[in-house]
């Protein structure tokens, strides 16, 4: 097989001159690659990121490892996956059976007594793909970080696969740094998990595009009750606490929703140019409409004083959806308002294709990436090739849609969605209705 190294192709971005030379016509022009994907082609990686795959040299005896997996965080369609690969990957490698620990119901499976460890192989992992989930159990934040690194030490684990969102590999982070105060010698190796597609430089998270496509079920239904009703309105409200990706691609890729509101763009309820004149106009000229809404959308509106958090240290939320269902009841007392939100659906279910193989390779190139060396890493696709990254570099904040990038804009243009914002800069976004995107 071919070994991947720093240096293998696509592993870095290619300049102006070095694409002109790759493929130049002759007269110095080059193909319009920018207008061929989203928003950014490339985003240059800096030199400690370097591409994922199976080394030549392993510093690893695979007869005598031992590994643990750990999901964290919220449930995400392909959790199972993960496991499953990691699993596989690691009895590829030469790990013995009864050599790979599961850690029960997220980090505080490390020491919880009630939830001891179970032991994993390709007999307890077979089939695990076909249901939604993970067979490990899942909580969310308060880990004892101390405690943890003296159970790796005690159970002489050589590697911890952390299967978690930002929260999840933040703690990766925290347990690989606690190792090495410590002198404990463990590879911890992450696979990025967020079903809201909002971690960081990472092109795109697994489970996303599951997400995606059942959110149209219920966005067709959506439309389904609101077109069979006079001056009928259909609700969706989809996951996304602080990125839109779910309520934006689900709506492109629908084309059924007349309204999209995400947290990156702030609207107003009422004036000229608010959510209530635009849902008016389109009442009057086509007798229905439909409005997909991110669960994290309007919060500038709901929130005031103080903001709670849950124990991943994430914002409460006010409940954007039944408040915007009220506050359409209140204007348009006429109107037969359906109010759909699925948002539990779309996380449980299992994978499509497409995110099932690249659950496989995210896991393999984790199993491949702890035998090589690496600690305090993630694995993710950047730039269409699958890297291995410092997680610090991933955490530090959640990805966001961009409201002048193109996506936004493309969708805009699709729908025929206005700003409802006096003035579009203060939103964030841009004033075009997003023409030549």
């Amino acid at each position: 097989m071919r070994f991947a190294t720093p240096h293998s192709a696509g592993a870095t971005c290619m300049t102006v001159g070095q694409l002109s030379t790759v493929q130049g016509n002759g007269n110095g022009a080059l193909p319009k690659l920018a207008d061929a994907a989203d928003d950014q082609v490339c985003v240059p990686l800096p030199p400690w990121a370097v591409r994922a795959g199976a080394r030549e040299t392993i510093y690893h005896d695979p007869s005598t490892v031992n590994a643990a997996i750990v999901t964290c965080g919220g449930l995400c369609p392909g959790l199972n996956d993960v496991v499953q690969g990691l699993v596989r990957k690691l009895e590829d490698y030469g790990v013995p059976d009864g050599n790979i620990l599961g850690i029960r119901y997220g980090y505080k499976g490390f020491y919880n007594r009630k939830q001891k460890p179970v032991v994993l192989n390709s007999k307890a992992v077979e089939g695990i793909q076909l249901q939604g989930g993970t067979i490990l159990g899942t909580s969310r934040g308060g880990a004892d970080i101390k405690e943890i690194v003296k159970r790796i030490d005690m159970w002489g684990i050589d590697m911890v696969f952390v299967v978690g969102g930002n929260g999840g590999n933040a703690g990766a982070a925290a347990i690989q740094a606690q190792c090495e105060k410590d002198g404990v010698v463990c590879n911890i190796v992450g696979v990025p998990k967020s079903i809201d597609n909002d971690i960081l430089v990472i092109d795109k998270c697994f489970g996303f595009d599951t997400a995606v496509e059942e959110a149209q079920t219920a966005l067709l239904a959506a439309k389904v009750e609101a077109i069979s009703a006079d001056q009928g309105i259909g609700l969706v409200k989809l996951m996304g606490r602080s990125s839109g990706f779910i309520a934006m691609q689900a709506s492109m890729a629908s084309g059924v929703v007349d309204i999209c509101l995400i947290p990156e763009v702030n609207f107003n309820l009422d004036g000229r140019h608010g959510l209530m004149a635009y849902i008016e106009t389109l009442l009057a000229n086509k007798g229905h409409c439909v409005i997909c809404v991110a669960e994290g959308a309007g919060q500038e509106i709901l929130m005031s004083g103080d903001v709670q958090t849950d124990l991943s240290g994430n914002p409460i939320l006010k409940d954007v959806g039944p408040w915007l269902k009220s506050e359409i009841k209140k204007r348009f007392k006429e109107a037969d308002v359906k109010y759909i939100d699925p948002s539990y659906l779309i996380r449980s279910i299992p994978t499509t294709s497409n995110d099932r193989i690249y659950c496989k390779i995210l896991a393999h190139n984790a199993v491949h990436a702890a035998f090589a060396g690496f600690t305090g890493v993630t694995v993710g696709l950047v730039n269409t090739h699958y890297v291995i990254l410092p997680i610090p570099v991933v955490i530090q904040a959640p990805r966001r849609v961009d409201p002048q990038g193109k996506q936004w804009n493309r969708l805009r243009s699709s729908i025929g969605q206005p700003q409802f914002y006096k003035d579009p800069a203060a939103s964030g976004a841009t004033s075009t209705t997003g023409a030549g995107v």
